[in-house]
């Protein structure tokens, strides 16, 4: 008798792909414009650094804190914050650095179902969430009317953060192997960003 294959594994069989990570250089703008609500819904989706980011902090939320919309709401609004600070032309040093360095973390809070404080844990995914903004919003600056794929970039987080939260829900009451797993494939994404930098 078959074993049907849960389907959290297949969300772990693409965090498990870091070779397949692409940071955020501007590279693909050309191939990617932003101008519309569908290609700001689909933005945060086209770079596996993002996506396993927004996933890993619904995730880890539900696995680690009482307050489980505390990280992702944080997270949601401080990259708000940084896209509008992207779209108007504000840079930061280090932005794809932070990128790689909140995987390598959120990864290993994931895996470790680590617990901080809340107010702890929404200061850590709030700043790392600016960083991601401010790469999101400079890409979305190059489209003609850039609100529409905004609301379609915040639109696509809270739906990620959703999912991880759901994952985690599913996991948090039992000692199950893919947690872990899932954990160690955003921290190895993490580090093949890091690796690519040097």
């Amino acid at each position: 008798m078959r074993t049907p294959v849960p389907s959290h594994l297949f969300i772990l069989a693409a965090l498990a792909l870091p070779l397949l990570a692409q940071a955020h250089t501007g590279a693909d703008l050309g191939a990617h414009p932003h101008a519309t609500f569908v290609n700001g819904l689909l933005h945060p989706l086209t770079g596996l650094d993002h996506l396993a980011a927004m996933l890993a902090v619904g995730f880890w939320s539900a696995l680690s804190a009482r307050r489980v919309w505390l990280a992702p709401v944080a997270f949601a609004s401080m990259l708000l914050a940084g896209a509008l600070l992207g779209m108007a032309g504000f840079t930061l040093p280090g932005v794809e650095p932070m990128i790689a360095a909140s995987l390598l973390i959120l990864g290993l809070m994931v895996a470790l179902r680590a617990r901080l404080p809340g107010a702890l844990a929404a200061i850590m995914v709030g700043v790392f969430a600016v960083f991601h903004g401010i790469a999101h919003g400079t890409e979305l600056a190059t489209g003609a009317q850039p609100w529409w794929p905004l609301a379609g970039m915040l639109t696509s987080t809270i739906a990620l953060h959703l999912a991880g939260v759901g994952l985690g829900l599913s996991a948090r009451t039992r000692s199950l192997w893919w947690p872990r797993l899932a954990g160690a494939a955003v921290t190895l994404l993490g580090g093949a960003l890091m690796r690519q930098m040097v």
